[in-house]
């Protein structure tokens, strides 16, 4: 019989798996939400990932309000947090995102499909977030959110709430519900995403898989003798545990991130062989490339920051409600925005 954290693996990998081949047939990703709907354009995308939270939302406090998981074990509802590298971290990861075309998932579903320019994404990001984590750059780290963190009596939407006197279950209850609720009306409101059946399956099998991972680490890993960290979707640190476990897998150890950046890309491998849409793409240039490294890096080092990217923070942490993923998250739109519109838009590269 296999353990607790053998499960966790398999299970990560078939969540991976899924998330990748759905990624690859719907295009779901954060800055290509942006981009369209900001353009007055296909607004279609940025509706399949409100469905994403508001089922994510749903389904994980389901998990929690019925005692399955204990999302307070999670590194999103930590009573002591620095808000301002949350929301710095997010404005970072933002702008890299829309230099690189995509975010670390986007990067691993396109590699998946023969991108070549992802790839240097996936590196250069796995190396900026393991230096932002471990490296050379987490001393600056630390000495930010040790002079910048504070101490918070509520840390979640909840238990904000519950100042006011609701019981936990009514505030957990009322706070789901409001956001769900208004994500849901925002997404349907639109005609051309009611008329698109793929788009609307796609938001809500990414929003289950987020409460999948909860699932996954929370109850079926929840071992009183060798415990997984409880988690879910995100791919900063995930990506740079990958590329350390690629180069030294001796005395390292597999967990859900790594299997679930594994799954990802090989869901995104097969599912574009078997649809034919593998094909080989690079570079039009060196600035281009520059461009696109500089973004990764933005990624690792905001990422880290913020404690997740635009799945990590944008589904997973707004999944636990908790008040600082709503605020790396508004870094994280920010950042997009000032990327993607103003005096600080990326200017699209003139074709070599």
């Amino acid at each position: 019989m296999e353990s607790p954290a053998q499960l966790v693996i398999l299970a990560g990998l078939v969540i991976g798996l899924i998330y990748g081949a759905v990624g690859l047939l719907s295009g779901f990703c954060l800055m290509s939400s942006m981009r369209g709907w900001l353009a007055g354009g296909d607004g279609r995308l940025v509706r399949t990932y409100a469905l994403a939270i508001a089922v994510a939302i749903a389904a994980s406090q389901f998990l929690a309000g019925s005692g399955m998981v204990d999302l307070g074990k999670s590194i999103y509802l930590q009573q002591s947090f620095s808000a301002p590298v949350l929301f710095l971290g997010g404005l970072l990861f933002g702008y890299g995102m829309v230099l690189s075309n995509g975010c670390g998932s986007r990067a691993l579903v396109l590699l998946g499909r023969g991108n070549l320019r992802s790839f240097i994404v996936v590196i250069v990001l796995g190396i900026a977030a393991q230096m932002t984590l471990k490296g050379l750059i987490a001393p600056a780290r630390i000495a930010l959110v040790q002079a910048s963190q504070a101490t918070m009596n509520a840390n979640s939407l909840p238990s904000l709430l519950a100042t006011l006197g609701l019981d936990e279950t009514a505030s957990r209850a009322l706070a789901a519900a409001l956001i769900v609720v208004a994500l849901i009306l925002f997404a349907f409101a639109h005609p051309a995403f009611r008329r698109s059946p793929g788009q609307i399956a796609a938001g809500i099998i990414v929003g289950l898989l987020v409460a999948g991972g909860w699932f996954v680490t929370g109850y079926l890993g929840a071992d009183d003798f060798n415990p997984v960290p409880v988690t879910s979707l995100t791919f900063i640190a995930p990506i740079a545990d990958a590329l350390q476990y690629a180069m030294l897998s001796t005395g390292l150890t597999l967990n859900f991130g790594i299997a679930t950046v594994a799954g990802v890309f090989a869901g995104s491998l097969a599912t574009a062989l078997a649809t034919r849409r593998f094909h080989l793409e690079g570079y039009s240039s060196p600035r281009h490339m520059l461009r696109s490294a500089g973004g990764a890096a933005l990624m690792g080092i905001g990422g880290v920051m913020a404690f997740g990217c635009s799945v990590g923070q944008g589904l997973t942490g707004v999944s636990t409600l908790a008040l600082g993923s709503f605020v790396a998250v508004a870094g994280i739109l920010l950042g997009t925005t000032a990327g993607l519109r103003g005096s600080l838009r990326v200017q699209p590269l003139a074709a070599a």
